[in-house]
């Protein structure tokens, strides 16, 4: 078998055709799904999350475990770079994972889209406060964590940055990484126990969303920084202030009559399925047009839909065969880029374990101490700060735009994943305990 395995490994070292791509394109898309259920299954009777098991997956399919034991099935499964064309040096992506990429960013819109569906817009603009709050606690103190650090991790010239960064671009990523919350990991695990729609689900989706949003215009600073041209965080910052209010100002009520005409009608039609998936597509093409990333644009699109017939049938439409198919895929290409085998001395493990240390201590318990300072119970607190302190693959993401942008090293991106790791792998244990009397956080 493994011979004739590997007389298909020639495709992954030259140009595929359209048909070569497609067959490639099912047999990776076939691998991931049977990957991460068995993969989830095996998390879940260990007390984990599914979404936990699928992160896993997606490493384990990378060069740290199948790349490391059958390194030319990984190869031909999942091909990294193609050489450069005639006359031109260096490499370039192969055209398969580009089409993976894709495709995963299609699930994981999708998935935020259904998230935002199920969204209480009302019950945000209640506790709008507290979501400010809890998402300034969490962005506030593990970014002065990280920055203090910064020059620990600059101690050793070109160990965890090259050497012709300065100290504030530096501080400014690590204060970025530090601060993120794996937001669509987050609504993963808010559904999967059930408590996405209650007082504490809702603050906590709300505090994330704002937090990652900050976040990620405090990497596009980082970027604008690294590449002198700080258009890049202006065009950021002041592009999604303007997309937000005009998302909840205008299109908000065009969007209402959708639900006007299912009610009239007493049914979906397949135009207004077109017409909201079509925005949500919009939504996606405009954030990540200004650095946002599609994501926030999918959450934003389905929290303006209309509330009534129109959400829930959007809902039983995309939900299942998005989360079983579709969103495994982002969760894959983002762990194909990780490789944790790099970690191999003491002091880089040293590291690692300060930085989970301050990780923990900055958002965990910032924003824990934030909810109840807004008059959330102690149990809330502590799951909300539990909740929030999950990094998941959006760290994964930072960590990856910075390793290609040149602003960190392969072994600070390694040790930041496994922060990532260790504080996602203790959410749902922690929210168990924190909430081990049965009763359903309010």
């Amino acid at each position: 078998m493994a011979r004739a395995f590997s007389g298909l490994l020639y495709v992954a070292g030259r140009e595929m055709s359209n048909q070569e791509l497609t067959i490639h394109f099912f047999l990776q898309f076939t691998v991931i799904v049977i990957v991460c259920r068995l993969v989830g299954w095996a998390a879940r009777r260990m007390g984990q999350a599914q979404v936990v098991g699928e992160m896993i997956a997606g490493v384990l399919l990378g060069p740290s475990l199948f790349g490391a034991v059958l390194p030319e099935w990984s190869e031909y499964l999942f091909p990294r770079n193609l050489p450069a064309s005639a006359g031109s040096e260096g490499w370039v992506a192969h055209p398969s994972m580009s089409i993976l990429f894709v495709v995963s960013q299609l699930g994981l819109a999708l998935y935020m889209f259904v998230v935002g569906l199920e969204f209480n817009v009302s019950l945000l603009l209640e506790r709008g406060k507290a979501a400010l709050w809890v998402s300034s606690a969490g962005i506030l103190f593990p970014f002065v964590l990280g920055v203090a650090v910064t020059p620990v991790l600059l101690g050793t010239p070109g160990v965890f940055f090259p050497k012709d960064i300065s100290f504030g671009t530096g501080a400014l990523y690590v204060g970025a990484a530090m601060s993120i919350t794996a937001f669509p990991m987050l609504a993963r695990i808010l559904y999967e126990h059930k408590i996405a729609a209650t007082r504490t689900g809702t603050l906590t989706l709300a505090a994330g969303a704002m937090n990652d949003a900050l976040a990620w215009g405090l990497l596009a600073v980082v970027l604008a920084a690294s590449q002198n041209d700080y258009r890049v965080a202006v065009i950021a910052l002041v592009g999604g202030a303007v997309f937000v209010a005009g998302s909840f100002g205008l299109a908000r009520p065009i969007l209402a009559l959708l639900e006007e005409r299912t009610r009239r009608l007493n049914e979906l039609r397949h135009s207004t399925l077109a017409a909201a998936l079509a925005y949500m597509l919009l939504a996606c093409w405009i954030t990540e047009l200004i650095g946002l990333y599609a994501v926030f644009g999918a959450f934003l699109a389905g929290a303006c839909m209309p509330r009534g017939r129109v959400a829930n049938e959007l809902k039983a439409r995309i939900e299942t065969l998005c989360s079983v198919m579709l969103l495994p895929l982002f969760f894959t290409f983002s762990g194909l880029n990780t490789q944790i085998g790099l970690l191999n001395t003491p002091y880089l493990a040293l590291i690692a374990v300060l930085l989970c240390a301050l990780a923990i201590l900055g958002k965990g318990l910032g924003c824990a101490l934030a909810a109840r300072m807004s008059g959330e119970s102690w149990q809330s607190s502590a799951t909300i700060g539990t909740l929030m302190n999950a990094r998941g693959l959006m760290e994964l993401i930072i960590l990856n735009i910075g390793l290609q942008q040149g602003i960190i090293t392969g072994e600070l991106f390694t040790t930041l994943v496994l922060m990532a790791l260790f504080t996602t792998l203790m959410t749902s244990p922690l929210f168990r305990a924190f909430n081990r009397s049965g009763q359903e956080v309010a």
